[in-house]
């Protein structure tokens, strides 16, 4: 699985982060080299997600997780 990079707005500001995928619907968010947690997605409902050591707002877990879900379904 191949690491990827995304941009997400929030509040009005945009950030970018490397997430690389791990396998079971989980990913490991980084901004820069700092790992900042990993989101595991609910395979069957895009609208839940679990978080495990984040380090960011829930607004901005929002767009991270939709972020990573637009990457997965946008074709190669």
């Amino acid at each position: 699985m191949e690491q990827f990079r995304i941009e997400v707005a929030s509040e009005g500001q945009g950030y970018f982060f490397n997430v690389k995928p791990i396998g079971g619907h989980r990913y490991e968010i980084y901004k820069e080299e700092d790992k900042i947690g990993t989101i595991q997605l609910d395979g069957q409902d895009h609208e839940h997600c679990t978080t495990i050591d984040c380090k960011v707002d829930l607004p901005l877990l929002n767009a991270i997780r939709e972020g990573i879900l637009t990457h997965e379904s946008s074709p190669l």
